[in-house]
């Protein structure tokens, strides 16, 4: 079967490089010192209450690795055995295109991308950072929220869709972030696959006690976005080996292999067997950048428990999942597999572009493709995240289901 090219894309992965006052143009007085950027040696790190994180290597973004540094390593084609730092090289002076919107547009049209959601890039390193202290959290994610839709507005131009962030260490922040984020054009709004901590410690946002903000969200019928991100498992990783660092382009094979894709596998997990999904089933939750490997074991696990705990659960597991979720698997991941699992509408296309280990372009994502006959590649490249969110398909032969 030759590939179909033609189909007109949604990028469901994309991102934005912020600027340096991101995190601090819109931030309270109060707080200013908790956000500092510093100086070790020839590099540049940013402490968030006095803890200094090397998860982001240049966070100033004035330099960035080039788009797609890392493609080698992640299609499994890195025979030589380099490190992600050695495949980076040297970068490159970020792009006016990778900071606003107005610069962005003609590099989508370039790049073939008729709509994308724009992701931020330093949001989990704050939540990650800051998780313990909340207020600090809240306001810290609000500032970059403010400085979002200043810099990039919620909705451009019906076509860059940017994701402002709800963090939820209390119900009365969360929707009240929610809010800001609604009632200024927010389409698609993006949460941490992360517990979360608050005032009564750390919890699931999935838990009956968030249900006034689920409930908000469901109302909306604006889509959120479940994003990898710093993974919450640090401290677990430190008891089994040194915690020599935790740049993500130099964490070791067995961090890599434990972490797996288990803070997405968990959030899932939580939504459904917490009762999320079943109490507000109208809920859209869109997987971006973890992956689908989790997907079967997960399934695996529904299937055993639910057999053994069926009283434990209002529906099955499968079936919320199938209804509720919907994945951007890897762009190196299988597609026809995954259609398999959870059903042929339920997949949308993500390039990750610009960050390194991402696409070069997002075309070159049908360099790596299985044979899609040309519906699958409509849906897949586009037109699923368009009924995600509730915009027309731009397939010509309408919106029929999968041959």
């Amino acid at each position: 079967m030759s590939q179909f090219v033609g189909a007109p894309i949604f990028d469901a992965d994309q991102h934005m490089y912020e600027s340096a006052d991101a995190l601090t143009r819109h931030l309270p007085d109060q707080y200013q010192s908790a956000v500092q950027f510093v100086q070790i040696g020839r590099h540049t790190r940013i402490a968030i209450n006095s803890v200094i994180t090397e998860y982001i290597p240049n966070p100033t973004f004035d330099r960035v690795a080039r788009p797609g540094a890392h493609e080698a390593y992640f299609a499994g084609q890195n025979s030589d055995g380099l490190s992600l730092k050695e495949l980076t090289g040297r970068g490159i002076d970020a792009l006016p295109a990778y900071r606003n919107p107005e610069d962005r547009l003609p590099l989508l049209d370039e790049q073939g991308v008729n709509e994308t959601f724009m992701f931020p890039t330093l949001a989990n390193l704050v939540e990650h950072s800051a998780a313990e202290d909340f207020e600090l959290t809240a306001a810290i994610i609000h500032a970059l929220n403010q400085w979002m839709l200043e810099t990039w507005s919620f909705d451009f131009k019906g076509r860059i869709f940017a994701t402002p962030v709800i963090t939820c260490g209390t119900v009365e922040n969360a929707r009240r972030e929610f809010e800001f984020a609604a009632t200024n054009g927010a389409r698609i709004v993006l949460i941490k696959p992360a517990p979360v901590c608050g005032p009564n410690g750390w919890r699931s946002p999935a838990l009956p006690e968030f249900d006034a903000l689920w409930r908000d969200i469901e109302s909306s019928g604006i889509p959120v976005a479940l994003h990898a991100s710093q993974p919450p498992l640090d401290s677990y990783i430190n008891k089994w080996e040194s915690a020599r660092t935790n740049n993500f382009m130099t964490q070791s094979a067995f961090r890599n292999v434990v972490l797996g894709h288990r803070e997405i596998s968990d959030m899932v997990a939580s939504l459904i067997c917490h009762g999320t999904l079943t109490r507000f089933p109208k809920l859209r939750i869109l997987s971006v950048e973890n992956g689908s490997d989790w997907i079967h074991p997960l399934f695996n696990d529904f299937a055993s428990w639910y057999k053994k705990m069926p009283q434990a659960f209002e529906e099955h597991p499968h079936e919320v999942f199938r209804r509720n979720l919907f994945i951007s698997p890897f762009w190196e991941g299988s597609v026809l597999d995954l259609v398999d699992v959870v059903g042929w509408d339920r997949v949308l296309f993500g390039s990750d572009y610009p960050h390194p280990e991402g696409l070069a372009e997002p075309v070159g994502y049908y360099n790596y493709a299985e044979p899609m006959n040309e519906k699958l590649s409509y849906d897949f490249m586009g037109d699923n995240a368009r009924r995600m969110m509730n915009l027309p398909v731009l397939n010509p032969s309408g919106d029929a289901a999968a041959a």
